[in-house]
């Protein structure tokens, strides 16, 4: 798996929703300055995490985006599923290396090993919430289940 740029401010994105979540709709273009992410990568994420119904947005001088459910009911995965369109890409299914040896009905012994490593993933991304990500690293390592690192 590969984390993209899409993913990545997508999660960015929401996180700075769920940190001003008490303090109202933030505009998209303050998100881009406030985090340093280009204007147009913002604005456009944001209409995803709206379409999926992850933030909402209200028009006007105090209008914005804001997150449509607490940080807690809303996990990486989501962020990352509504951003990318996708947490996983089987390439043999999206970039097939032909047509006959890739097509669902041809009994490959590799595509299991992805759907497995699919499925871990979005499991893993499935039990991490924004409200696990709203704290510093070695509070978030202990909270997803890693190590917290000593200097």
């Amino acid at each position: 798996m590969r984390i993209t740029t899409w993913a990545e401010y997508g999660l960015i994105c929401a996180l700075h929703l769920a940190h001003r979540a008490e303090e109202g709709p933030a505009a998209g273009r303050d998100i881009a300055e406030r985090e340093r992410l280009p204007a147009e990568y913002v604005e456009q994420i944001l209409l995803r995490l709206r379409r999926a119904g992850l933030i909402h947005s209200t028009r006007g001088a105090r209008g914005g985006y804001a997150l449509a459910r607490t940080p807690g009911e809303i996990s990486v995965r989501d962020v990352i599923q509504a951003s990318e369109l996708t947490t996983f890409d089987l390439h043999c299914v999206s970039h097939p290396v032909d047509d006959e040896r890739c097509a669902a009905s041809h009994a490959c012994s590799i595509r299991p090993v992805w759907l497995l490593l699919q499925q871990k993933i979005d499991a893993v991304l499935e039990s991490v919430t924004l409200a696990d990500l709203m704290y510093a690293e070695p509070e978030v390592r202990e909270r997803v289940g890693l190590p917290v690192l000593q200097d």
